[in-house]
């Protein structure tokens, strides 16, 4: 029989009218159903949340991180029920998934510890004008009221822990919006937030169809705070809908690693590899190009083609390095990119492979601009190579994109590598090593269509609070 999930609202676990049926991408399995929400239904979680406010924001930091631990502690003990759920549903390896779980309790654990050090400051206004000198002022955080969180496939628990556990530090309330595709892993780490024992309406989940709910959630007018990661479009239409509401938007992005002559080519090609196709480059901050100087093109592409032939593919069970893509039109896309590239002349380092959703690792030399795997999105396991000339045309091609998310310089120069650094478009550079997220407590952003706001567990507290200035005037003796 069908298991049927319940979303948490209020402090109770509710049915919908409306269900959806959500399938394993791998093999066709029905995993389960989740409710469907009506507006009627949504509005009745906005309204517990709206209730539960004045209670949770009155807590103190220390009182609202004991609730945090306790969920951290669910999530250990419980990561391995839920990995196994999460690698089915959007077919990742199963040591992946287990992983994804265990960080994710990492990281609301860590809130915690911060969120218990977010002091306020005094200023005295004679610092700035003399004739103020008797003017203080008191400058606190204050919560910003009910954060909309809406969570990827591809990281639906980390990508959730990791806005819900700074909104709740901070002394908001939560509605939690998972991916239809993710939706069963999205309740499972609601069970660990409601097994805290968070007052009821403090904490709320959120499924449906997007297009029956999508923008009526964003739009809604008990949201205050809107924090998304997902698609550049959908985050450019979320930024339209807000209006003068802040916005949080982790987007998508066409990272790039550059790699300069003197680069140590092993170190390089380990971490493009490990970089291009983790979880089959479904991460928007995988490698998704290679800008090389042509004089050791040969060897580095030498060098990625012989690790990618080393991969496994296969499915999520198995702890396959390339598992099924999460759908037939991410599959479709990928394969569009590839076949046109080839038309256009670039050389293929492997015979394209496809088995329903699984594409086999592809790599491609000789792109060229004029390519649109040179600036698309692939979100699958393609790598193109383009060959450059200096590091001024790498720098130049990198800052086309309309993306400007991470980017990587492989050098042995250091003092070379920060000042490519400094020109590159993008909110960070690895010296040396892959694009990726974390550590989760250094300050994660994009720029230009890879998004709006930083997070990082410091940074997503103060994002999701204000700042209040309280000032008075001492009295003169």
């Amino acid at each position: 029989m069908t298991q049927a999930y319940l979303n948490y609202v209020n402090g109770e676990w509710k049915d919908s009218e409306d269900h959806i049926e959500i399938f394993n991408p791998a093999n066709g399995e029905s995993l389960g159903t989740v409710p469907a929400m009506s507006h009627a239904d949504v509005d009745y979680v906005m309204a517990s949340a709206k209730k539960a406010f004045p209670a949770w924001r009155a807590l103190s930091y220390a009182e609202r991180a004991k609730y945090l631990e306790k969920a951290a502690d669910i999530l250990y003990r419980d990561a391995e029920k839920i990995g196994s759920t999460l690698s089915k549903e959007i077919a990742k390896g199963l040591k992946s998934a287990i992983g994804e779980v265990t960080r994710t309790a990492e990281i609301v654990d860590y809130t915690a510890k911060v969120g218990v050090t977010m002091d306020g400051e005094v200023m005295e206004g004679g610092n700035f004008d003399p004739a103020s000198k008797n003017r203080i002022a008191v400058v606190r955080r204050e919560p910003v009221g009910l954060v909309l969180a809406i969570s990827p496939f591809n990281y639906p628990v980390n990508l959730a822990g990791s806005k819900i556990a700074p909104a709740l530090m901070g002394g908001n309330v939560v509605a939690f919006k998972p991916p239809t595709q993710g939706s069963i892993s999205g309740l499972l780490l609601a069970k660990a937030f409601a097994e805290s024992g968070l007052p009821a309406g403090v904490f709320n989940t959120i499924t449906g169809r997007g297009r029956v709910i999508g923008d009526y959630i964003v739009e809604h007018p008990a949201v205050n705070f809107i924090n998304f990661t997902g698609s550049s479009a959908v985050g450019k239409n979320i930024g339209k809908l807000a209006g003068m509401r802040p916005i949080m938007l982790e987007l998508g992005g066409k990272d790039a690693a550059i790699v300069l002559e003197d680069a140590d080519l092993d170190l390089a090609a380990k971490n493009i590899v490990a970089g291009a196709f983790g979880y089959s480059g479904q991460r928007c901050t995988a490698v998704k190009r290679v800008l090389v100087m042509d004089s050791v093109a040969d060897e580095l592409v030498g060098k990625v083609t012989d690790l990618v032939k080393g991969l496994t593919v296969g499915m999520p069970e198995d702890n396959a390095d390339i598992t099924p893509l999460i759908n037939t039109k991410s599959a479709d896309y990928v394969q569009g990119l590839i076949e046109e590239a080839k038309e256009k002349g670039a050389k293929p380092l492997f015979d394209f492979k496809r088995e329903g959703n699984l594409l086999y690792p592809m790599v491609f030399d000789n792109v060229t601009t004029d390519m649109r795997l040179a600036w698309e999105e692939p979100f699958g396991p393609v790598l193109p190579f383009i060959r450059v000339k200096s590091v001024e045309e790498a720098v130049e091609i990198a800052n086309k994109s309309e993306y400007g998310l991470q980017s990587s310089v492989f050098t042995r120069n250091f003092p070379r590598a920060f000042g490519i650094a400094e020109k590159l478009e993008v909110g960070t550079v690895h010296i040396n090593n892959k694009t990726q997220r974390g550590p989760d407590n250094f300050p994660f952003l994009g720029v230009k269509d890879s998004g709006a706001g930083v997070q990082g567990v410091k940074y997503s507290i103060q994002a999701m609070t204000k700042v209040k200035s309280v000032v008075y005037a001492i009295d003169e003796m």
